[in-house]
């Protein structure tokens, strides 16, 4: 221990060791010391040395620190200590320490050779790296991040190979991926560095890390950081996802397929307020703007930087660019970046296109955007890049787009010309005749734009004139510009004039013959050409003979003293075939058009270099052979080629002619099929009215169905007894009969009711007498035998017809009872026997019945259904409580199984303590460190306590 105090700095006698000495003495400690406690205060002084000796150390104690990552997992203090000084070692990122002047000078090399030959030791074992990506996945921080730190720095020493070793370790790169999820911002700032230098040029990697949702991460991280306006960590994620994109056409397309490029919109919402512009915040504006272009940037396929222009226009995110781009107050370079952003966002693409050229400038009047960048363009004043930006931004407006190349041209034509404001083609015409070359070379190239592959607007172009001065006739475009030529200005503008009518004469005769109109045209072309004139002179001597070449290749022999022939053997008089080809080479050759060749955008250091455009080295390549070929043509190729031709435009004149007929009939058929598809919709719009015509009548018939039944129920009332009868089991003939009986039964019935008022007026007179015999019965008792007897008899008589009145008026009332149940059957069955009324009447209150009883049902039924809601509602309400029930009870389960997990994870920590405990006490005793077990403890503690009760009983 006095040994370390000496190395920590404590007070020590005699002579100090050296570092060589002292650093191979705490090695020695770290691999022989048995304590925990005594390894890691040996790391933890070699981690203090590691960066005075960074050397000796990384010599030394490599080994022993690796050991000790391999055996020594469980302790997270010591496992930190190592991983720090083997960061201190292999990283170059070392702080300034005291050093002399003489190891400063040669400190870089001495560094970069250090970091790269220990990590090539460290790597060597694949097992060391897939070691740190198992102790990147530790929790603890004093774990976590010096691994992270280590195996950032081993990327950037040594990446493609670090690179293979994590791509074919299992989850890998997964591991590493949940950096992004921690919690601690240290960590995941520090987890997107190693992510950086993980996927520079590996797209294996790169699919990877984007198919593990790296862009939803990363996009949040944004976010939350406060996208422009955020720190650092907004440039490195953002530095991050261009090493995911650039150049990997897989993520690309999954980037725009998960609606991401939509949440870059609110990145560029940068507000009214433009004053407060940091640093960062430039630099995160900046790095977000080159992310745009590279989704899409002219080398991606084509397909997919069209799908993304389009996703840009629909969310809106174009709109912001253009917002940006007319706001005042946006730094320069952000200014120019944004103008190359919409340039490559619009360029080929038609709709972004019209939309830009839709773009007003906030000004007063309101002018179009085009109008105000042009201006910007030919302005001297202004920087460089950003004219560069203004001419790129142009090429792209009018790249594939034939409508705005009209709509510039058309600025240019005498028709549409408006004096009261600037047009896009006045500025093109006072740039291409200032005194500033640039601003020559610029509109010229723009110019030239405006008539790529248009054969058309390169005719209207001819009609433009010029007026150079007062009192002087208007000159025309084409011959103001050969003019400017022939007066010798500098190189840069005869450069950009040379291109221009270069590109306006090619394919088109009309402009050919224009040209060779004006005779100091040719005579001037071959003078520059002949000449041997300095390096500089070399490109224009180049582009004049390309010049009259393409006047010799596209010429119509139209003018007889500049046919084809004459002009080849005035080249072959006046320069020489083979110098004439010599000179067309030498643009090929020349080291800017190779410049120019390999990309759209004009990208140059400096004015001086400005001299060739991209479009314009696909012209040369194009023409280069072409013409060649033609110099070296006789006449009678000339005129072979001719008749040639000759056959070929009337075999292109017959396809024409029946192009246009085809186009005709393809007009014929769409009207046609318009018409049907009207047709159609007509006819399914009667099939409609006549299926519900159809329907209607249907309906109706079945009304009069109804109808029909149930007038043919009356009639069948009133006309078929017979049918009625035969329901009823009774024939015809026995209702006659019936009906002749009861007229019988009436007859006896009238018979009999005379005979009883007979008898009752005989009654009444026996009554009378009978009172006329009481009388008479005091004065005459001498009649009074004869007159009892007599009595008697009249009484027995009496009796006899009462009997007989009885039976009679119990018949009578029989009769009388069919007598009215044959009547009911006959109104029932017989409506003519009937009243009309009465059945009227008796329809009505059956119907009344019918209705009240429907009424009673539709009531019952309602009170059924609200029954039914109500049960409805009560089951409704009883399913939700078992279903909460049901999920409290699935907590619970959850909650006791993770306390169940909770306890059998602490028993096996408790199982491990023990076992450490007893191997250490095992090693205290080998050690010869007296130690006692925890059942010597117990015993000895049971017999103090059996000693003190012994005391207590004596007491």
């Amino acid at each position: 221990m006095n040994f370390l105090r000496g190395v920590m700095g404590g007070p020590s006698a005699g002579p100090q060791p050296s570092g060589a000495e002292t650093i191979q003495k705490l090695c020695d400690r770290v691999a022989s010391s048995t304590l925990l406690d005594d390894r890691r205060d040996a790391v933890r002084a070699l981690k203090s040395l590691s960066k005075k000796y960074r050397l000796e150390v990384g010599i030394h104690a490599m080994e022993h620190l690796i050991h000790v990552l391999q055996t020594d997992r469980s302790d997270s203090e010591i496992i930190g200590y190592a991983l720090d000084t083997l960061y201190n070692v292999i990283s170059n990122d070392l702080e300034e320490e005291e050093q002399d002047d003489s190891e400063e000078e040669n400190l870089p090399k001495q560094v970069d050779d250090l970091g790269s030959q220990f990590t090539e030791i460290f790597i060597k074992q694949q097992e060391n790296v897939t070691l740190l990506l198992t102790l990147v996945e530790e929790f603890d921080f004093h774990v976590r991040w010096p691994g992270v730190k280590l195996l950032t720095s081993l990327l950037k020493q040594q990446g493609p190979q670090v690179q293979q070793i994590i791509l074919v370790s299992p989850m890998g790169v997964s591991r590493l991926m949940d950096l992004l999820a921690d919690s601690r911002e240290v960590i995941r700032n520090d987890g997107v560095l190693l992510l950086q230098q993980l996927t520079k040029s590996n797209a294996a990697i790169q699919k990877i890390v984007a198919f593990e949702n790296a862009f939803e991460r990363l996009l949040d991280i944004i976010t939350e950081e406060g996208n422009s306006d955020g720190g650092i960590v907004v440039e490195d994620c953002l530095l991050l996802l261009q090493n995911l994109l650039k150049n990997n056409n897989s993520n690309q397309n999954f980037f725009k397929e998960g609606s991401y490029i939509q949440r870059m919109k609110p990145w560029f919402e940068v507000g009214d307020d433009n004053c407060g512009w940091s640093a960062q915040k430039v630099t995160n504006l900046h790095l977000m703007l080159q992310l745009v272009r590279v989704l899409v940037s002219p080398t991606n396929p084509p397909g997919a930087t069209s799908s993304c222009q389009k996703a840009m226009f629909h969310c809106g995110l174009l709109q912001q660019l253009c917002t940006i781009l007319m706001a005042t107050g946006v730094p320069a370079d952000i200014l120019t970046e944004t103008i190359n952003t919409v340039s490559e966002v619009i360029r080929g693409c038609q709709m972004n296109q019209d939309y830009f050229a839709s773009v007003n400038a906030p000004s007063n009047p309101p002018r179009p955007a085009i109008v105000v960048l042009l201006m910007s363009m030919v302005n001297e004043r202004q920087p460089f890049v950003l004219r560069c930006a203004v001419l790129y931004c142009f090429q792209c407006f009018l790249y594939k787009n034939q409508k705005g190349q009209g709509e510039i041209v058309s600025t240019l034509l005498p028709s549409t010309i408006d004096g009261n404001s600037v047009s896009a083609g006045q500025l093109l015409c006072g740039g291409l005749f200032s005194t500033d070359s640039l601003s020559n070379w610029c509109a010229a190239v723009a110019l030239a734009h405006a008539l790529q592959e248009n054969a058309t607007l390169k005719e209207q172009l001819l009609r433009v004139q010029l007026a150079t001065s007062i009192g002087n006739p208007p000159v025309s475009l084409l011959q103001q510009c050969t003019n400017i030529l022939s007066q010798g200005s500098k190189v840069q503008t005869r450069v950009g004039l040379l291109m221009l009518l270069c590109t306006w004469l090619s394919n088109c005769s009309i402009a050919v013959t224009h040209f060779l109109h004006n005779p100091a045209n040719v005579p001037f072309l071959t003078g520059q050409i002949a000449e041997n004139l300095g390096e500089e002179e070399q490109l224009v001597q180049g582009l004049c003979a390309l010049l009259l070449g393409i006047s010799i290749y596209y010429n119509d022999n139209s003018l007889e003293n500049y046919r084809k022939e004459k002009l080849k053997q005035l080249i072959e008089k006046r320069i020489g075939r083979e110098n004439f080809i010599e000179k067309l080479g030498f643009i090929s050759k020349h080291e800017l058009y190779s410049r120019a060749a390999q990309k759209p955008q004009p990208s140059f250091s400096s004015p001086d270099h400005m001299m060739f455009d991209h479009e314009f080295t696909k012209l040369v390549k194009e023409l280069e052979g072409v013409i060649s070929k033609a110099i070296y043509k006789s006449s009678e190729e000339d005129k072979k080629e001719e008749e040639v031709k000759k056959t070929l435009e009337q075999h292109d004149n017959i396809v024409t002619h029946y192009k246009k007929v085809i186009r005709e009939q393809d007009q014929e058929l769409e009207e046609l099929k318009q018409r049907i598809n009207t047709l159609t919709s007509q006819n399914e719009q009667l099939q409609a009215t006549v299926t519900q015509q159809v329907s209607q009548i249907q309906q109706h018939k079945d009304q009069y169905n109804l109808l029909k039944v149930q007038l043919g129920k009356d009639t069948q009332h009133h006309n078929s007894h017979s049918d009625t009868f035969q329901m009823n089991g009774i024939q015809t003939e026995e209702v006659s009969k019936l009906k002749e009986e009861l007229e019988e039964w009436k007859n006896k019935h009238e018979l009999l009711q005379g005979q009883l008022r007979e008898k009752d007026s005989v009654i009444e007179k026996l009554k009378s007498s009978q009172l006329e015999i009481g009388t008479t019965e005091q004065s005459s008792q001498t009649g009074k035998s004869g007159g009892l007897e007599h009595n008697n008899e009249l009484q027995k008589e009496l009796e006899m017809l009462r009997s007989q009145i009885q039976l009679q008026s119990a018949e009578i009332s029989k009769l009388q009872m069919e007598n009215q149940k044959l009547q009911v059957m006959n109104t029932t069955a017989d409506p003519v026997l009937g009243d009309s009324s009465t059945r009227a009447a008796n329809n009505s209150e059956l119907e009344g019945r019918l209705e009240q009883e429907i009424k009673e049902l539709k009531s019952e039924v309602k009170a059924l259904s609200e029954e039914k809601e109500s049960l409805k509602q009560h089951l409704d309400s009883s399913s939700s409580t078992v279903a909460i029930l049901q999920d409290e009870k699935s907590k619970l389960q959850q909650e006791v199984a993770e306390s169940k997990k909770e306890q059998d994870d602490l028993l096996v920590l408790l199982a491990d303590q023990d076992q450490k405990l007893s191997a250490l006490k095992i090693k205290l005793k080998d050690l010869g460190v007296p130690v006692e077990d925890e059942d010597d403890i117990e015993s000895g503690d049971q017999g103090d306590e059996d000693e003190d009760g012994d005391e207590e009983e004596q007491d």
